[in-house]
């Protein structure tokens, strides 16, 4: 005698295959509003970077975000916000900038945990960039990691005298510094103390450190901590302080 109430293998085939349409359409739809909330939250933030930067309305700005963007959004911040873009101009600086802000408010209403910023400067950019040091000889600049290295010149009598310089760049509260590391002399390399010896006074010129401001002349949220030659680019990297999204100042 058969049991009357039990499923047949019919049934329960249906229940299955509704059961896996019901999951697909929900996975879906989650994919779709997902990809949909990334896309805008995307487009907003470059918006937002072109217009307190002052890029062209064309910049190429990418915009990257991290994790699973509908979470984040219904918690209030976004983990981790990365932007990329080519050839811009932060004060007296050009180049291609990457910066990652972390902790990012969606309201827009408070502080930002923090991030970093770095710019990549080529060595056209480069001579640009310490032409605005005075009497610094930046057309002769050239890239040789991890150095720079330009030909400076000592007068002795009126007859001015080709020094070459090696000088590692770097960044000392805020600024960045050029750093003498090496010299050459009529072809041949000598140190510091055989320069000073053979010229006297007249060798500080050379010898000295060189340091270009930035502080008044980028936002205060960035502060400069190093600078290091990176093939041929100078890489100018900064810390971001997390209130430049809601502090005036």
């Amino acid at each position: 005698m058969t049991d009357a109430t039990a499923p047949t293998p019919r049934k329960n085939g249906r229940w299955i295959a509704i059961l896996v349409v019901v999951v697909v359409l929900v996975a879906g739809a989650a994919v779709a509003a997902e990809f949909i909330a990334r896309s805008v939250v995307s487009n907003t933030v470059r918006s937002l970077v072109v217009e307190k930067i002052g890029l062209p309305d064309d910049q190429d700005v990418d915009v990257q975000l991290g994790g699973v963007v509908l979470p984040q959004l219904l918690a209030g911040r976004l983990d981790d916000v990365t932007i990329t873009s080519d050839d811009v101009t932060l004060g007296p600086i050009t180049g291609d900038v990457r910066a990652e802000m972390t902790g990012v408010p969606v309201s827009g209403g408070g502080a930002a945990d923090g991030g970093t910023a770095s710019i990549r400067i080529d060595e056209q950019q480069l001579r640009t960039l310490l032409a605005q040091i005075p009497d610094f000889p930046s057309g002769t600049v050239a890239m040789a990691a991890p150095d720079l290295t330009f030909t400076n010149e000592l007068s002795v009598f009126g007859v001015g005298i080709p020094v070459g310089m090696s000088v590692t760049p770097g960044a000392s509260n805020g600024d960045l510094t050029l750093t003498p590391t090496g010299f050459q002399l009529g072809g041949n390399s000598i140190d510091a103390d055989t320069l000073r010896a053979q010229f006297g006074g007249v060798a500080d010129v050379v010898l000295r450190s060189q340091s270009l401001c930035f502080a008044d002349r980028l936002p205060a949220a960035l502060t400069l901590t190093s600078a290091t030659v990176q093939g041929q680019n100078l890489v100018a990297s900064f810390d971001i302080d997390g209130g430049v999204l809601n502090d005036p100042a």
